[in-house]
């Protein structure tokens, strides 16, 4: 497919509008003499009628404005010159003048050997540029296609806020022919790094225009960070009454049967689009991220699902909190975890670090954080979701600085004592509200009217 193929797949028919190619003064195009490197970009733009490496302009995906950057693969391997630099840092520019959400439609092999060292620093230009968009408030969206290598992938592509890829896309830092010759091919693929964590969503060619058109309606709304209002606490799924002692709500939100996380989120929201991994290397299924619409304005949401929550889904927790932040965007935080996972290899992947690190996004954030404990509240892996001031509970849930089994053992009690050391904890949803730890419990949907 080619950069402008790539462009009309996911524009709306004639919205493209292309940028003018930004005049180049100074250095010549072979910086470094390259013997028939003039040759060889001739016969490129011979075979694809471009003159660079990348093609640049705005348009309409399902409607919404955004600044499209589509790479040239048979012009030198998608390739970024310096000439490629200039059309990077116009097309930032453009955006931020103009407000509008960048999105990278990716097909690069790296840096241009031709250039040199020269065209290894434009990777720097495309950092700055990217970070001074990061600033502005203004998302940047990636589409990666076959092939995403080399600085490409670790600017453009690893470098934004969202990450998508089609099927089967080639996807690395290195390249097929520097990779070690005994490196496992799946590790090099949209599919490989989905499961690693740094990609966000494996999509189809034909559902890439409302995928990308919905993000780009969640992550560009108008509202100005620390200005938008909070979210409101979801209803609660279940009718019932709070517990009338401490070892019944443990059992309640222990119960198989109750709502969880999915089930509230499809309920509050029109609609949800997902973001995936830390993008450190892990995915954790128990942690539910992404954005949604909800009485059409944008809502971001992490959300934990029942388990144990492990080192992976805190770093994406942090992570989607902190890019809503930047955008302006209210927070739903839905806390269910019996605690964070304390085994061996969580301990080693940085439990700690990775909760600290979610204590401090919730802590940070400019923009409004609203809570809702939905089953277990077990100790600092759910306190870590949940947002001081702003935190409620449903009828079905607790809230407790450990467990009351495991508050039974530290006491040295025996474990037929642990339904009375519950009771102690006051844990129960009307024992937070009490406290002042939680603001009220939920009302059940039926009569919520929402």
């Amino acid at each position: 497919m080619s950069a402008r193929e790539a462009v009309a797949a996911v524009a709306d028919p004639g919205s493209f509008a292309e940028l003018p190619a930004p005049a180049r003064i100074g250095r010549p195009d072979g910086p470094i003499g390259w013997q028939d490197y003039d040759a060889s970009r001739a016969r490129a733009a011979g075979r694809t009628g471009e003159e660079e490496s990348v093609v640049h302009g705005t348009a309409r995906v399902a409607g919404h404005p955004a600044v499209l950057v589509s790479f040239e693969f048979d012009f030198l391997g998608g390739s970024l010159g310096e000439r490629t630099g200039d059309r990077l840092e116009a097309a930032y520019a453009y955006a931020r003048e103009h407000r509008l959400p960048l999105v990278s439609l990716i097909a690069t092999g790296g840096s241009r050997m031709q250039e040199g060292m020269l065209a290894l620093t434009q990777l720097q230009r495309v950092a700055r540029q990217s970070v001074l968009t990061r600033a502005a408030g203004l998302p940047q969206i990636a589409v990666l296609r076959d092939p995403t290598t080399g600085g490409g992938w670790a600017t453009l592509g690893a470098g934004a806020d969202v990450v998508l890829a089609l099927p089967g896309a080639q996807v690395g830092f290195a390249g097929s022919r520097v990779r070690p010759a005994d490196a496992d091919p799946s590790a090099y693929t949209a599919e490989g790094q989905f499961a690693a964590g740094h990609v966000d969503a494996v999509v189809p060619p034909a559902e890439l225009p409302l995928v990308l058109g919905g993000w780009l309606r969640l992550l560009s709304g108008p509202a100005v960070s620390g200005t938008a209002e909070p979210a409101e606490p979801p209803a609660a799924l279940a009718a019932a009454e709070p517990a009338a002692t401490g070892w019944e709500a443990v059992q309640r939100a222990r119960d198989p049967r109750r709502p969880r996380a999915e089930a509230y989120l499809d309920a509050y929201f029109a609609l949800r689009l997902p973001v995936s991994g830390d993008r450190a290397g892990g995915t954790d299924a128990g942690m539910l991220c992404g954005f949604g619409l909800r009485d059409g304005r944008s809502i971001a949401y992490a959300a934990q699902c029942g388990t144990a929550t492990r080192p992976a889904g805190y770093r994406t927790a942090a992570r989607v909190i902190r890019l809503a932040d930047r955008l302006g965007i209210p927070v739903l935080t839905l806390v269910d975890t019996p605690g964070a996972a304390n085994d061996a290899a969580a301990e080693r992947a940085g439990a700690g670090a990775a909760i600290a690190d979610t204590f401090a996004a919730v802590a940070g954030a400019r923009v409004p954080v609203t809570t809702l404990v939905i089953g277990e509240g077990g100790s600092g892996g759910a306190l870590a979701l949940a947002a001081p001031g702003n935190t409620w509970v449903t009828p079905d849930s607790y809230f407790s600085v450990i467990a009351p089994e495991l508050a039974a053992a530290i006491l040295k009690r025996t474990p037929d004592q642990s339904p009375t050391t519950a009771d102690q904890l006051r844990l129960r949803p009307q024992d937070l509200v009490t406290l002042g730890v939680a603001r009220g419990i939920t009302a059940p949907f039926e009569r919520a009217g929402t």
